[in-house]
């Protein structure tokens, strides 16, 4: 199913299931270059991969970092967990591209690598441990924890990091195009992975991609954003049956309605 996007489509979707992440009216200007996105408002129920989908300059990433709390936007409100956000939540996490791993430090350490800051919630070390524990056995890493990062291939690396977003136990994961680096399959592995592990913890994902079958393939909603400024402009909400690679006919005919409605949005 696929339809344009309007601020009443929001407040649907945070009634039918509590949101964990609420936009509304968002913009965003920077000096120079002007007005990136405006109008912008979108929801992300719990359990949910969103994945948000447009192609370069957009202001996708910018928006993302602008959800995450990284960036104050220009106008509108964002909430997390029904409270108003102006800086990062402690239960949420977030993956980029690189995996960002300290070099000096061993893959458990890289892993539990700022649980003990003083704005994650308090918890004794031996839940810290079971945390990391957890978390390090949720990517398939068991055994590799004394493991330096440059001992780890690409693909490796890339769980260790979203081996750390998981030890925050996150509500939501914010991901930023976080498997474009990888060979094509590591990345099918990678992305298997991501939604095995959000059903199995119970994490929301905002993933942000420019690869329409990474969209497909990982997503429960596709939100796609285009234009100059950018703006949300097309939903598709993703009802095929997993594994989607056994649905050729269903995944073809939505790639074609998004790429049609891409080079729409892109003009």
């Amino acid at each position: 199913m696929n339809r344009p996007l309007a601020e009443a489509d929001v407040i649907r979707c945070a009634e039918q299931t509590p949101a964990v992440l609420e936009a509304r009216g968002l913009s965003y200007a920077h000096a120079g270059i002007g007005t990136l996105f405006e109008g912008v408002s979108l929801a992300v129920r719990r359990r949910e991969i969103v994945a948000l989908l447009g192609s370069s300059g957009c202001g996708k990433s910018t928006l993302l970092r602008v959800l995450a709390g990284l960036e104050q936007p220009a106008t509108g409100s964002v909430s997390f967990l029904g409270e108003p956000l102006a800086s990062p939540h402690p239960r949420s996490a977030l993956v980029f591209q690189q995996p960002s791993l300290l070099p000096w430090l061993k893959l458990a350490d890289n892993v539990g690598f700022g649980l003990d800051f003083a704005h994650q919630p308090r918890a004794g070390r031996e839940a810290l441990q079971g945390r990391i524990a957890a978390a390090i056995e949720a990517v398939g890493l068991k055994g590799r924890e004394a493991a330096y990062p440059a001992q780890l291939s690409g693909g490796m690396a890339q769980r260790a990091a979203l081996a750390r977003a998981l030890a925050r136990e996150p509500e939501l994961l914010f991901a930023d195009e976080p498997f474009s680096a990888l060979d094509a399959i590591t990345r099918a592995e990678m992305q298997d992975l991501l939604v095995d592990v959000v059903h199995r913890w119970h994490s929301a994902v905002l993933l942000v991609t420019h690869d329409i079958d990474e969209a497909i393939l990982v997503a429960d909603r596709i939100l796609l954003m285009g234009g100059r400024p950018g703006h949300l402009a097309q939903e598709w909400t993703v009802d095929i049956p997993r594994p989607r690679e056994d649905h050729p006919e269903a995944v073809t005919a939505l790639r074609l309605s998004i790429l049609g409605a891409l080079r729409h949005a892109s003009l």
